[in-house]
């Protein structure tokens, strides 16, 4: 699996495609914060460990941008909470 999670600004959108198949976390964005809205992870990509990924690619991406996150998406949110390195980036 390649880990390259790419922005997709026009789709709004930060995706990981692995083997043909494509996940993706959906977004707003706002002024200095992105809002994650939605994450897709499809059934044959499951088990793999595909959306732990994305999240740390998006909020890798988003530290080196100097943006927030808004985790709205359940899954977002849970992953930052185990994952306490990221949650500076939680905007306030």
């Amino acid at each position: 699996m390649t880990d390259t999670v790419v922005d997709r600004p026009d789709r709004r959108q930060y995706e990981l495609e692995v083997d043909g198949v494509v996940a993706f976390i959906e977004y707003e964005p706002g002024d200095g914060r992105v809002a994650a809205t939605h994450t897709v992870v499809p059934e044959a990509l499951g088990g793999r460990g595909v959306g732990s990924t994305l999240v740390r690619g998006m909020l890798d991406d988003l530290r080196a941008r100097g943006l927030k996150i808004e985790p709205r998406c359940p899954f977002v949110a849970a992953w930052i909470g185990k994952h306490p390195d990221y949650a500076d980036l939680v905007a306030a």
